[in-house]
């Protein structure tokens, strides 16, 4: 990413959610250990194009529920929540299909769904649209939304084979935490304060919970860079020696998911400087640290960078 590259993102719950790293890679996980046990077989997930949608979707779609995936494939928010779909499509093999759609490359879809915003799930039946999820949304508001979808359509569905019913009384995940709730709408509505109260009520409670950490210090990225201009931070970073511009760009870099990229920064920062500063920039590549879980690989790699540096 280069400086001219900055940008806000268009959600402060998606610049926050950068855990959701861990459920991605715990998705991947589960998609690559179901694709063991099936011998190979991936998780029900089809790639549609403008040439291949009227076969893989309106006619399967005729005996069928296809839930339509309308997304950018190289935007890290996208990706993320696309895992995410992967996982509950694997959950509900057999039930429905997920069809993945990338409308920058099949913009004929987009239109003819007259697509305002992506990423975007559709509810295709019988060749028609019966629902959508606009935007991105979270695990268990895609999990309620599914069950009404699924009951609202029970009469006209296939009724579920020995296998789902056998998944559908295995354990479900336990229930999202209410203050971790309470700061995820909080963040959505644009409410920081209200989302640093929810995520400190939950640490209170409970002083080792990591979606309070981890929350708290992905709103400390937005609240160190909402006032900042990023046209004016384009112009700093032309000097080396501003290191409150270097550190202001790892934390952007952070927001936008470049997690690798603000890590190389910071690391660059510890290893050609000195004293004050170079405490400075692994101070802050550490608080850093904490926006992710503590087993995400980039955070093993920084760390051996981070030693290499110093020593």
């Amino acid at each position: 990413m280069s400086p001219a590259d900055f940008t806000r993102p268009g959600s402060l719950y998606g610049a926050v959610d950068l855990g959701a790293r861990k459920q991605a890679l715990e998705a991947q996980a589960r998609r690559e250990s179901a694709a063991q046990e099936t011998g190979g077989v991936p998780a029900p997930v089809i790639d549609v194009d403008d040439a291949n949608f009227a076969t893989e979707v309106v006619e399967r779609s005729m005996n069928s529920l296809v839930l339509l995936e309308l997304t950018v494939t190289r935007a890290e928010q996208a990706k993320q929540y696309s895992l995410l779909l992967e996982k509950l499509a694997a959950e509900n093999a057999g039930r429905w299909i997920l069809a993945r759609v990338d409308v920058e490359i099949n913009q004929q879809i987009a239109q003819a769904l007259r697509v305002q915003n992506v990423p975007a799930l559709y509810a295709i039946f019988q060749g028609q649209p019966v629902a959508v999820v606009p935007g991105i949304a979270t695990e268990p508001q895609l999990r309620d939304w599914l069950s009404q979808l699924m009951e609202a359509l029970a009469q006209y569905l296939p009724p579920p084979t020995e296998e789902d019913q056998d998944q559908q009384e295995q354990p479900q995940e336990p229930p999202v935490d209410p203050d971790v709730l309470a700061a995820e709408q909080a963040v959505d509505a644009g409410d920081l304060d209200g989302a640093v109260a929810a995520y400190e009520r939950l640490l209170a409670r409970s002083p080792n919970n990591q979606d309070a950490k981890l929350g708290l210090a992905g709103l400390g990225l937005i609240r160190r860079t909402q006032d900042v201009d990023p046209a004016d931070l384009q112009s700093r970073l032309a000097d080396p020696a501003d290191i409150e511009a270097q550190l202001l760009a790892a934390d952007f870099e952070m927001l936008s998911g470049e997690v690798d990229r603000a890590f190389d920064r910071l690391v660059d920062v510890v290893r050609r400087t000195s004293g004050a500063e170079r405490d400075r920039a692994r101070v802050h590549l550490l608080g850093l640290f904490d926006t992710l879980p503590g087993d995400d690989p980039s955070i093993a790699r920084a760390r051996r960078n981070l030693a290499s540096a110093l020593f």
